[in-house]
């Protein structure tokens, strides 16, 4: 029986609680060291399916500016970020663009839609 312990740091909230995750055999056992449940489900998913925001810019055609801002509208898988940070590359949306419109739905087939974050008028 293999038991690894990591220390991880919370991001949830700005208190920053550091903690220790115990894996054995590569299965979450324990969380210690957190000062609430959010930190220690955060330290769970963050060792057994991490997940990040994309945060990124496509292309504008007509627009008062050449990129727009656009976000995933929830977390996707980690390993997933670059993939689709790569397909957005070849994306290019035509102004106006109001901000919450979908830019990309379903990047990937992950059930995540990538969405403006400010409105963009046209030229």
């Amino acid at each position: 029986m293999s038991q690894v312990v990591r220390k991880i740091s919370c991001i949830v909230c700005p208190m920053g609680c550091s903690g220790e995750v115990t894996l054995e055999n590569g299965e979450f056992k324990t969380a210690t060291g957190y000062t609430c449940k959010r930190g220690s489900d955060y330290a769970k998913l963050e060792v057994t399916s991490p997940k990040r925001m994309l945060t990124t810019t496509v292309r504008v055609r007509d627009g008062e500016l050449n990129l727009l801002p656009v976000a995933s509208d929830k977390p996707l898988p980690k390993n997933k970020v670059l993939p689709a940070a790569r397909c957005l590359a070849g994306v290019q949306v035509v102004a106006p663009i109001k901000e919450g419109d979908i830019i990309y739905e379903n990047i990937l087939d992950l059930g995540v839609n990538i969405i403006a974050t400010r409105d963009l008028a046209k030229r």
